[in-house]
C-alpha cells in the first residue's frame, strides 16, 4: 500500500513522468501523420494514377490494416514481456522510413505495400505506450493521461492535413510523404533513452493480478467494448478517410484550402474534444463503474443529429462548423476507451488487451468499413455526381447509432459483473 499511497495524488508524480507523457504523445503525433496523410493526398493520387474509390480505400485503409491488425495482438504480448521503448523505437524506424517511401511510389502495388510497412511498423506503438502510461500514472487518473496521448491524433491529422495539402499544391503529393515521414527517424535515440517503470506500479498490491490471457476473452464487458467501439470507429474515421475528398469534389476547392479548413478544425475540435473527453469520463468514473462508457455512450448518440446535418446542407461555413464538431465528439472517446482495456486486463495483460482493441477496432473501423464505402461509391457513379456521395456517408451516423446502444449495454454489463 506504501507503493499506492506514493501515486495516488497528482502532486507525487515525477516530472519524468509528465516528460515521458509528453514524448509519447509527440510519437503518436508522427504516428498519425504517417498515418492519415494519403487522406487529403486522395484526389492527386487518384488524378495522377488513375485509381477507383475503392482502390483509394484499399491503399488508404485497407493496405496499412493488414498487417496493423495481425501484428497488433503479437506485438501486444510483446509489450508485456520486453523492453516497451525497444518495442516502440523499432516500430518507428520502420513506419517512418516506408512513409517517406510512399512519395516514390509509381503504381497500386507500390503503395500498397509501403502502407502495409508503415502498419507493421505503427502497430507496436499503441500496447507498448499505453502499457507504460498505465505504470507512470495512477489509475485514478488513467482516462485523463491516455486522453492527453490519443490527442495525438487530432494534433496529428490537423499537421497532416494542413501541410500535406499545402505541401501537394505547392510541390506535388510525392514531397509530402518526404517532407512528413523521413523526420520521424530522428526521435528514435530519444525513445531509447526513456526510462521504464515497473509493471504494475500503479496499481494495488492485489489488485488485477490476472496473468492467463484467456480470462480475457471469457470477459462480457471486453466483448461489448470492442464491438461497440469497433462501430464507433467507423463514424470516426469517416470524418477524416472520406470527407476532405467529399469537400474537394462537392465544393470544388484546391487541396491545400481543405487541408487548411480540416486541419484547423482538428485541432480547434478535435484536440480540446479528445483531452476533456478523458477528464469527463474519469469524472463519470469516479460515480459510478461504468461511467465511462456511460459518457461515450452518449457521445455516440451525439454524433447523429451533427453527421445529419453535415450530410444535409452545402453551406461551407456550416459543414465546416459540423467537421469541427464531429471532430471534438469522434475523439472524446479514445482516451475512456483505453483506459477501461486497461483497466479490465491489468498490469500483466496490458499490452495483449490493448493489442486486442486495436486489432478489433482497426479491422471494422480501416479494414472493413472504407472499402464499403469506396464500393458503394463507384456503384453509385459518384465521380460523375459527387452529390450522391451524401448517400453513402449515411452509413457513418448509422454506425454512431450502433455504436451508442452497445456501449450503453457494455456500462451495463460492466456495473452487473462488478
Amino acid at each position: 500500500m506504501a507503493t499506492q499511497s506514493k501515486i495516488e495524488t497528482k502532486s507525487s508524480i515525477p516530472v519524468y513522468a509528465w516528460y515521458a507523457l509528453f514524448l509519447l504523445t509527440f510519437i503518436y503525433v508522427m504516428n498519425f501523420v504517417d498515418r492519415v496523410l494519403i487522406y487529403i493526398l486522395f484526389t492527386p493520387i487518384k488524378k495522377e494514377l488513375q485509381f477507383s474509390d475503392l482502390e483509394l480505400a484499399l491503399l488508404g485503409a485497407t493496405s496499412f490494416v493488414i498487417f496493423y491488425t495481425a501484428l497488433g495482438i503479437p506485438f501486444g504480448r510483446m509489450a508485456d514481456k520486453v523492453s516497451r521503448k525497444k518495442l516502440i523505437a523499432f516500430g518507428l524506424t520502420v513506419w517512418s522510413i516506408f512513409s517517406g517511401l510512399t512519395g516514390f511510389a509509381t503504381g497500386f502495388w507500390t503503395i500498397f505495400s509501403c502502407r502495409m510497412l508503415v502498419g507493421i511498423g505503427e502497430a507496436s506503438l499503441g500496447p507498448a505506450a499505453l502499457s507504460l502510461l498505465s505504470d507512470y500514472f495512477p489509475s485514478k487518473m488513467r482516462a485523463t493521461v491516455q486522453a492527453i496521448f490519443s490527442s495525438g491524433i487530432a494534433i496529428g491529422t490537423g499537421v497532416a492535413f494542413f501541410f500535406g495539402g499545402w505541401i501537394s499544391d505547392a510541390l506535388s503529393w510525392r514531397y509530402a510523404f518526404y517532407f512528413l515521414g523521413f523526420p520521424g527517424l530522428i526521435f528514435v535515440v530519444l525513445i531509447l533513452f526513456l526510462k521504464e517503470p515497473q509493471r504494475g506500479i500503479s496499481d494495488a498490491p492485489k489488485e488485477h493480478q490476472k496473468k492467463n490471457w484467456k480470462l480475457l476473452f471469457q470477459n462480457v464487458p471486453l466483448r461489448y467494448i470492442l464491438v461497440g467501439y469497433a462501430f464507433f470507429a467507423v463514424s470516426a474515421n469517416s470524418v477524416s478517410i472520406w470527407i476532405p475528398t467529399f469537400l474537394v469534389r462537392t465544393q470544388k476547392m484546391a487541396i491545400s484550402e481543405i487541408g487548411l479548413l480540416i486541419g484547423i478544425g482538428t485541432i480547434i475540435g478535435g484536440l480540446p474534444g479528445t483531452i476533456l473527453g478523458g477528464w469527463f469520463a474519469d469524472k463519470f468514473k469516479a460515480k459510478r463503474i461504468g461511467g465511462r462508457l456511460q459518457f461515450t455512450s452518449i457521445i455516440a448518440f451525439l454524433c447523429i443529429p451533427v453527421w445529419l446535418v453535415l450530410l444535409n446542407t452545402s453551406i461551407l461555413s456550416l459543414q465546416i462548423i459540423c467537421i469541427t464538431i464531429l471532430l471534438a465528439l469522434t475523439l472524446s472517446w479514445l482516451g475512456p476507451a483505453a483506459a477501461d482495456v486497461n483497466d479490465i486486463a491489468g498490469p500483466y495483460l496490458r499490452g495483449l488487451a490493448v493489442g486486442l482493441y486495436f486489432f478489433t477496432v482497426n479491422v471494422i473501423g480501416y479494414g472493413i468499413a472504407p472499402p464499403i464505402f469506396g464500393k458503394i461509391n463507384d456503384l453509385l457513379k459518384v465521380s460523375a455526381n459527387p452529390e450522391i456521395m451524401r448517400v453513402t456517408l449515411l452509413l457513418a451516423p448509422l454506425a454512431a447509432l450502433t455504436a451508442g446502444i452497445i456501449l450503453y449495454k457494455a456500462s451495463k454489463s460492466l456495473e452487473q459483473k462488478i
